[in-house]
C-alpha cells in the first residue's frame, strides 16, 4: 500500500506532503482545491498519466515521490531479479523538468520509464472518469473478460501466433505480387545489377582515388622538391650524406685512442643508412613523367565519374552501393526461386493457421465457460448499487477471421430496465449506470489482480442518496482487503472514511497553493455536513453528518 506522497511544483502545488494509512481514505474540497492534481501526480509516477504542461507556473523543476510497503509478490520478485533488497518497502520517485526531461528512480536509484510503470502497475490500480468511458469501447471488453478467466497468458500466447500468422500472410502478398509483375521488374533489377557489377566499386576506393588525384594534380612540384630534397640528402659533393659519411670516417681515426669513437662512427653510419633510404624515399615521388602522369588522371577522371554515377542513382557513398547491390541479389534469387519460396510460404502459413485456430478455439472455450459467472457476479454487484432490474450479457460471437485476440468478437450488452433488449452499451447507459458498471467490474477484478492499493477518482459522478451511500459501502468493503483512496464530492461516501483529508487552497504571494489536512473527528464532521450543501453549515447538516459518520463505523 501507499504510505506517503510527497509532491513539489506541480500545478497548483508548491509542496505537499501526505501520509496515507490503510482502509478506506478520501480526499474531499472544493472544486479546482487540487484533488483531481494529487491523482494526476500519482498517475505520473507510476506512469499512466502524461508530464507535459504539469510544471508549477514558474518553476523548473519538479518532484513526485511516494513509498510503499506490504508489497505484492510480484513486486517483490521484480526487486529480486534487479538486485534490490526492498526489506517490504520501496520508494518511487519521479522528476521532471520544464524542458521535457525526465527521470524515474527506485530507491534512489535510475531505473527505466518502462520499469517504473510495470512496477506502479502492479503497486497501485488507478479508476478514473476516463474509465467508465473506455468502457463503451469494445476493444476493453475481451481484457475484462481475459483477466476475470485468468487467460491473460493464453491470449498473450495466441497473439504471439497470430503476429506470425500476419507476418506470414504479409510476405505471401508481397512475394506473389512480385510474380506478377516479375517480367517488368526483373528486367529493371537486372539492368541495375549489371550496371553496379560493370563499375564493381570498392569500399575505400573512391577516397584512395582522390588523393592519388590530388598527388597527379601536382606532380611538377612534387618532382621539383622531392628532386631538390634528393640533392640535399645525396645527389651532391656536399651533400648531408656525404658530410655525414666524412664525419664518420673522421671520428673513426680515434677509436685507437678514445674507444667510445668507435661508437659514435657506427651511429653516424647507420645515419647515413637511413639519409639514403630517406633520399630513395623522396626520389620515388616524382616517378611519374608528364605522359604518364597525364593518361593517369584521365582514367581516375573516369573512374570517379562512374562512382559519382552510381552514387547518383544506388546510394551516397560506395557502402551504399554495395548494400543495395545485395539487396538486389537477395531480390533477384527470391524472383528466381518465388514459385518454390511462395510454396514454402504457404505450407508454412498453414501450419501456423492451424496451430493459431487450435490456440483460438481453446480461449474461445475458456471465455464461453467463464463468461456466464462474470455476467452473474457483475449483476449481483448492480443489484446491490441500485441496478436490481439490469441484465447484462457477455456477447461472444465468433469471427470471420483470427482476430489479434482470438477467434471472437466480445461485447458487453445491457438492458437497464424491465422488457428491454439488451443493447450496446453506448445506446443506454447513463454516466451514473456506467461509473455503477465499472465499479462492479473493478470489484471484481480486484481480487485477481494482486495490486494492494486501489484509487477511485470521483467514482460518485452521476450518482446521488441512496446509490452514492451503496457505492461508499461497496468501497468500504473492498478496503477491508486492499488500501482504498477515493476523491469524492459525495457525503454519503465521505463519511464511511476511516482517514479523511481535506484539500484546500489559498493565495501566497499572489499565486494559488494547495495544501491537505488530516481531520480529525469534530473536522471530519465539519467537512461533511459542508459536503451536504447550502451556504452555511446549519445544525440539523451537523447532526445528519454525525449519524452517517457514526452509523459508517458500524461497518
Amino acid at each position: 500500500m501507499i504510505t506517503s506522497l510527497y509532491v513539489k511544483n506541480v500545478a497548483v502545488i508548491k509542496e505537499l506532503n501526505i501520509d496515507f494509512n490503510s482502509g478506506l481514505s478520501v480526499l474531499t474540497g472544493e472544486t479546482g482545491a487540487g484533488k483531481s492534481v494529487i491523482m494526476d501526480c500519482i498517475g505520473i509516477l507510476i506512469g499512466t498519466r502524461p508530464i507535459k504542461g504539469k510544471i508549477r507556473y514558474g518553476e523548473q523543476n519538479a518532484v513526485v515521490q511516494a513509498g510503499f510497503d506490504n508489497l505484492p509478490k510480484q513486486v517483490v520478485e521484480i526487486l529480486d531479479s534487479l538486485g534490490y533488497e526492498s526489506n517490504g518497502e520501496v520508494v518511487l520517485q519521479r522528476n521532471f523538468n520544464i524542458e521535457g526531461k525526465n527521470q524515474a528512480r527506485l530507491n534512489g536509484q535510475p531505473i527505466t520509464q518502462s520499469m517504473a510503470k510495470e512496477i506502479g502497475s502492479l503497486l497501485i490500480s488507478i479508476h478514473g472518469q476516463n474509465d467508465n468511458q473506455r468502457l463503451l469501447q469494445k476493444q476493453e471488453h475481451y481484457k475484462i473478460l481475459d483477466s476475470f478467466a485468468d487467460l491473460d497468458s493464453l491470449r498473450n500466447d495466441y497473439h504471439s501466433t497470430y503476429l506470425e500468422f500476419k507476418e506470414l500472410q504479409e510476405r505471401l502478398s508481397v512475394l506473389k505480387n512480385q510474380a506478377r509483375e516479375k517480367a517488368r521488374l526483373y528486367d529493371v533489377y537486372m539492368f541495375q545489377a549489371k550496371e553496379i557489377d560493370e563499375i564493381n566499386p570498392k569500399c575505400g576506393e573512391e577516397e584512395a582515388l582522390i588523393a592519388e588525384e590530388k598527388r597527379l594534380e601536382n606532380i611538377e612540384k612534387i618532382q621539383k622538391h622531392s628532386q631538390f630534397t634528393y640533392h640535399l640528402l645525396k645527389g651532391a659533393e656536399r651533400s648531408a650524406g656525404a658530410l655525414i659519411n666524412k664525419a664518420s670516417s673522421s671520428i673513426s681515426q680515434l677509436s685507437s685512442v678514445i674507444p667510445e669513437a668507435a661508437d659514435i662512427s657506427e651511429r653516424l653510419i647507420q645515419i647515413e643508412y637511413d639519409l639514403m633510404d630517406i633520399a630513395e624515399s623522396v626520389n620515388s615521388l616524382g616517378e611519374y613523367n608528364g605522359e604518364n602522369a597525364d593518361k593517369k588522371l584521365d582514367k581516375i577522371g573516369s573512374r570517379l565519374n562512374s562512382i559519382a554515377k552510381l552514387k547518383r542513382k544506388y546510394g551516397n557513398s560506395i557502402e551504399e552501393i554495395i548494400a543495395f547491390r545485395e539487396k538486389l541479389a537477395i531480390t533477384l534469387d527470391e524472383m528466381d526461386n518465388s514459385d518454390d519460396i511462395i510454396n514454402s510460404i504457404e505450407s508454412k502459413l498453414n501450419s501456423v493457421k492451424d496451430i493459431l485456430i487450435c490456440k483460438g478455439e481453446e480461449l474461445r472455450k475458456l471465455r464461453i465457460a467463464s463468461a456466464k459467472n462474470l455476467q452473474n457476479q457483475i449483476m449481483n454487484e448492480l443489484e446491490y448499487l441500485e441496478m436490481p432490474k439490469v441484465r447484462f450479457i457477455v456477447n461472444i460471437a465468433s469471427s470471420d477471421q483470427p482476430t489479434p485476440t482470438g477467434l471472437d468478437n466480445i461485447e458487453f450488452l445491457i438492458s437497464t430496465n424491465s422488457g428491454q433488449e439488451p443493447m450496446q452499451m453506448v445506446k443506454i447507459a447513463s454516466g451514473g449506470e456506467l461509473s455503477r458498471i465499472m465499479l462492479a467490474i473493478q470489484r471484481i477484478l480486484l481480487n485477481k489482480s494482486g495490486v494492494t492499493t486501489a484509487i477511485f477518482d470521483e467514482i460518485d459522478t452521476g450518482i446521488s442518496g441512496k446509490t452514492s451511500r451503496k457505492v461508499g459501502i461497496k468501497l468500504k468493503q473492498i478496503s477491508k482487503y486492499i488500501q482504498v483512496i477515493c476523491v469524492t464530492h459525495s457525503a454519503q461516501i465521505a463519511s464511511l472514511a476511516d482517514n479523511h483529508y481535506l484539500i484546500s487552497k489559498c493565495d501566497v504571494d499572489g499565486k494559488t497553493q494547495t495544501s491537505t489536512y488530516l481531520l480529525d473527528e469534530a473536522s471530519k464532521i465539519n467537512e461533511v455536513a459542508r459536503i451536504l450543501g447550502g451556504i452555511n453549515v446549519t445544525e440539523n447538516q451537523i447532526l445528519a453528518a454525525t449519524e452517517m459518520i457514526e452509523e459508517g463505523k458500524l461497518l
